[in-house]
């Protein structure tokens, strides 16, 4: 009982310190990761950008845990703060809960929680998304198809993903109406044996070309090693099959992380603001690339037979699928974005309309997304009866 009693004065302590330090513009960040920072995904990402704002402001002390379980990072939030940390940020969409939980016990500490939606006053949430760029990648995935079979690796069936899985969706039908996305869960954020598994059985059933949610580039060499193209996940992947790999999705986290750091560090940001704080970044904020490699929108070897598909679009006339890709990235990196990939009209699979025609998904809409779209092929866990 004395020991408990000790320690809980010592977080209260620390805390105390915390405060003070971030008070004085001093700030000490910890960053809790699912993953190996060598994963070369998404956790890979995540470290990058806090390498680059450790280096770029002498007032920022890092530091990070890594390949924490989603259930378990409360403990890991507890050690962060006793370590003096006065900014936590949570990088999986598992740790919303536990994230909240902590806000409440630490009311002095700002916390983030990545990919989320649930807030506290002393906890905002964020995510640089990629579903803009999976509907680029869809135009491009469903020109090149042969097959008019497209595999999909995914890892957990949360709303970020199958958002980002329909979007893809609907770039390809848009351009190959009959085109289909087969979907394989892995129930694993980075599990490179499982995604080899996931890829090599969606070869088997005549999928031609692959895009995928895990954390290592293994469908893209898998893909690659049975002569099919891919697009890339997170982190460039051109160098790893710069033969096949068509484009793909890159993030920029420091985009994020520079900004609210900043604004801690300034006194915008406080433990006491934060309830109605989203970061919600795309294309117009830098936030997210479309690309095989930084600047390489599209691999050159494919260049002409993205220019040599055409189509007779309904409201852009007769246009190349590379042209389209263009057109539609200016359209939203573009800060007054005047298209949106889930621009109704806009059906799931089982013939509900889920956007009427000229309007647009909201933000909550688009990360509490539950339903599949037309063309999704495979087991959609969490899929509404209607």
């Amino acid at each position: 009982m004395n020991l408990k009693i000790i320690s809980y004065t010592l977080v209260l302590t620390v805390v105390s310190i915390s405060v003070m330090s971030l008070a004085a513009g001093e700030i000490k960040a910890g960053f809790i990761y699912v993953g190996p920072i060598g994963d070369y995904g998404w956790t890979f990402a995540h470290d990058e950008a806090r390498r680059i704002v450790d280096e770029e402001f002498d007032w920022l002390e890092t530091v990070y845990v890594e390949s924490v379980r989603e259930g378990e990072a409360g403990t890991f939030i507890d050690q962060l703060v006793a370590q003096g940390c006065n900014v936590i940020f949570t990088t999986s969409f598992g740790f919303m809960d536990e994230t909240i939980e902590a806000a409440a016990r630490y009311p002095d500490v700002i916390f983030a929680h990545c990919s989320g939606f649930k807030r506290a006053p002393n906890s905002m949430s964020y995510m640089a998304d990629f579903y803009q760029v999976y509907y680029l990648n869809g135009l491009m995935a469903g020109a090149l198809t042969k097959t008019g079979k497209i595999g999909y690796v995914a890892a957990f069936p949360i709303p970020e993903l199958k958002r980002h899985i329909n979007a893809f969706t609907i770039g390809i039908r848009e351009v190959n109406p009959d085109a289909e996305v087969h979907v394989r869960w892995i129930y694993e954020w980075f599990n490179p044996a499982a995604a080899k598994e996931a890829a090599e059985a969606l070869i088997a059933e005549g999928c031609d070309v692959f895009a995928f949610t895990e954390d290592s580039p293994t469908v893209v060499q898998v893909a690659a090693e049975n002569g099919l193209l891919s697009f890339g996940h997170y982190s460039p992947m051109y160098d790893f099959a710069p033969d096949y790999v068509v484009s793909g999705q890159i993030v920029h986290w420091d985009a994020i992380y520079r900004d609210f750091l900043t604004k801690i560090h300034e006194g915008v940001y406080t433990p006491g603001n934060l309830q109605h704080v989203d970061y919600w970044w795309l294309l117009s904020q830098g936030a997210v690339e479309v690309g095989a490699k930084p600047g390489m929108v599209i691999n050159p070897g494919f260049e002409d037979d993205l220019k040599a598909v055409t189509l007779d679009h309904p409201t852009l006339g007769e246009i190349s699928v590379y042209d389209l890709v263009f057109t539609r990235l200016n359209q939203m990196a573009d800060p007054g974005i005047t298209f949106d990939p889930f621009q109704g009209p806009v059906y799931d699979r089982k013939g509900n309309l889920r956007v009427p025609e000229g309007c647009w998904l909201s933000v909550d809409s688009l990360i509490t997304m539950e339903w599949a779209v037309r063309g999704v092929v495979g087991p959609w866990p969490g899929e509404p009866e209607e």
